[in-house]
């Protein structure tokens, strides 16, 4: 819902979140064979499931880049009326007056 509110040049930092899971993926397949090969399974584990979590996040951040920008409305368009549960403009479902 736009409130009227935002920033108008707001973005969202998709590339800084593709380098951090970048760095993240580095990071936790590295502990991942480390922890493996020190004999420590648990710690080899724990960062197995990060590693998973971490390139799931970088296979959505890739996918909302792909997607590519979305439109957002200018300073001339005014804030949207609250949405109120479905209801038409005047409070009935079928947008009738009562």
């Amino acid at each position: 819902m736009r409130t009227g509110s935002e920033p108008t040049t707001a973005r969202s930092p998709l590339r800084l979140r593709f380098w951090l899971s970048v760095w993240g993926v580095i990071w936790t397949a590295s502990g991942t064979t480390a922890f493996a090969l020190a004999g420590r399974p648990g710690w080899a584990v724990a960062c197995g499931v990060l590693l998973l979590i971490v390139m799931v996040d970088m296979a959505m951040v890739l996918r909302h880049i792909h997607q590519g920008p979305h439109f957002q409305p200018g300073r001339d368009v005014p804030p949207y009326e609250p949405d109120h549960g479905g209801r038409g403009e005047h409070g009935s479902a079928d947008g009738q007056r009562p």
